[in-house]
Formats: C-alpha cells, structure tokens, sequence
C-alpha cells in the first residue's frame, strides 16, 4: 500500500523523524506542507493519508477513490469531513492523549505569569529598577496567590481533567462545565456554564471545535464573567469570539486573556487580539514538547498498524 504524509513538518520539526513508518507501507511520500490546491493531486493513488492540519473535504476526498484511510497527527478532526468517510468507509484515526501534560502546564504557565508577573518584574531588575531601590525588594501590589482561587473548567476530557488535578494542588477551587452534568468528586464542582463564568477568577476552556461550541464565548458569555477575571484558551480559535475578547479586554472587563490558538492559523495580522490590552498570545505551542510530539508519532504508528492488521482504532468515523 501507497502512503502518503501531507504535512508533517509541523509534528517532525528539525528533531524527530517518520522513518518508523517505512516498515508498514510499500512506498512512502512525505511532504513538509500541501497547499490546498495541491492536496488531491498529492494523494493521487494512494490508500493511506496521514495530516495535520490539511483539509481533506467532501470535494477533495471524492477526487481519491483510493483512500481506505486517514490518519491524524493531532486530536481533533474537525479539518476532515468525517460524515463523508463514514459513507465512503474510510477509516479516520485520531491520536487522543498524548498532549494532555503538555496543554495543562502551558494553562500553569499563563496562570503564574498572571499571578506572579515574573517576566515583568525580571526586566524591571534588568533595567535598573532593583539595584536602584531603596529597599531591599521591589514588587508590583498586583502580584496575587493561586491558592483559594476559583478555576472555572469548560470541557472535562483527559486535558480538563489534568487541569482540574493541577488547580487542586495549587490550593484552587474548581468548577466544570461539561455537556453531560455529573456528580461532584472530591474538591471539583460540576456546574452549568453560566454558573461556571460568574463565580470563576480565571476560566480555561478545553473543549473540541464542534457547531455547537463555536463561539462559545461571545458577548453575552464574557459579560456573565467576573469583573477583572482572566480568559485562557488552549483549545481551539474558534471557540472564542475574538473581537469579543479583545474588547472585554480593553474595557476593563476582563483582567487579562492568553491564547495559544486562533481563529486563522498562522494569526492574522488584523486580528483584534495582537492589540488588546493585557493578552498573552503563544503560537499554538501547547502540544509540541519533544515530549509529547514523540508520543504523537508513537500513536499515529500504533493507529496506522492496528488498521493495517484490521482491528482499527481511535477511529472517529465509525458508524
């Protein structure tokens, strides 16, 4: 069988390498990156197609009848028509898990970056600010604990859950919003979203990009937040209303914000957050420890050779 890597570069980088793949197919093709309008042409003949982020649409899927099987270096789909391979049979394998401790001590960083503002205060002391002090220690007031503070949790998958874990070490409290309501466990609430947003310090969201949660927070769910709470946003662009958030941000509503995703990939240069006050933005690095991007490739394996075999798994088009 022909397989084919659409965009591997991104989960490979400089450090790692897909020569593990080699042994499970007769030929192999990798490319760094596909342009949309060269991503039929790249598939051609081949039954197996493993992505990142390329889109593989209905149109794009239909001009490929050889494709059997599509493999995700990433845990969401929502770039593949999975409605489409489920008529057609195909195969869609996502790899679950493997970024959870990852994405929730980049959530940690931006929680200590807000409450201890160290990058702040370390280039005060580089400009002068300590050794021409007349007291022994110089602070911004703004400086605050973790502990005793409420983390509002807004999907509850294996992500939420380590988050939630975290919070309960640093001394927070905890709420959850989750689609399926459950009983309370030790020391994490489990609460509708509005009561999540009005009693939260700090609300974290690590729910999947669906119909139903884009643009989960608009207007009217920023506005049910506390005054002066902080937004973070490890899930993806889309389930935040950008222009909302950078507004709320710079009248004051909210204290502070930090994305690791946007809504267009790599961010545009108008997009409303690059200029809101206080908004922390990283480029969509949560998932790509060394770390965690050698589990990633470990799993596209072991998906890749379990439908070899003919037991698939983690397959999201399933009927």
């Amino acid at each position: 069988m022909k397989l084919v890597v659409l965009d591997s570069y991104v989960a490979v980088s400089t450090d790692l390498s897909l020569d593990c793949l080699q042994g499970l197919c007769d030929e192999m093709q990798v490319y760094d990156r596909t342009p949309p309008e060269e991503t039929a042409a790249r598939i051609g003949s081949a039954e197996l197609v493993l992505i990142n982020k390329t889109v593989l649409s209905r149109e794009v899927l239909a001009q490929c009848p050889s494709v059997r099987y599509i493999g995700l270096f990433a845990t969401g789909y929502n770039v593949v028509d999975v409605d489409y391979c489920r008529e057609r049979g195909i195969v869609v394998a996502n790899a679950p898990a493997y970024s959870t401790d990852s994405v929730a001590q980049l959530v940690f960083a931006y929680l200590l970056h807000f409450a201890c503002l160290a990058d702040k205060h370390s280039q005060e002391v580089h400009q002068g600010a300590w050794q021409n002090c007349r007291d022994f220690a110089f602070y911004d007031p703004r400086i605050f604990e973790l502990s005793g503070k409420t983390l509002g949790v807004v999907g509850y998958g294996a992500i939420g859950r380590r988050v939630a874990s975290l919070a309960r070490a640093f001394g927070m409290k905890v709420l959850v919003h989750t689609r399926t309501l459950r009983p309370d466990e030790d020391g994490i609430r489990f609460v509708p979203l509005e009561e999540l947003l009005s009693a939260s310090d700090f609300v974290s969201l690590h729910c999947p990009l669906f119909p139903e949660t884009e643009k989960l927070m608009n207007r009217e769910a920023l506005a049910r937040m506390k005054d002066g709470a902080i937004l973070i946003n490890t899930a993806r662009g889309g389930v935040i209303d950008e222009q909302a958030v950078a507004d709320a941000l710079n009248s004051g509503k909210l204290r502070g914000a930090a994305v690791d995703v946007a809504l267009r990939e790599p961010i545009s240069p108008d997009n409303p957050l690059l200029t809101a006050r206080n908004c922390l933005i990283t480029p969509h690095i949560a998932w790509a420890t060394r770390e965690a991007r050698e589990r990633l490739i470990q799993i596209v394996y072991d998906n890749l050779r379990a439908f070899l075999e003919g037991a698939p798994t983690n397959n999201v088009a399933r009927a």
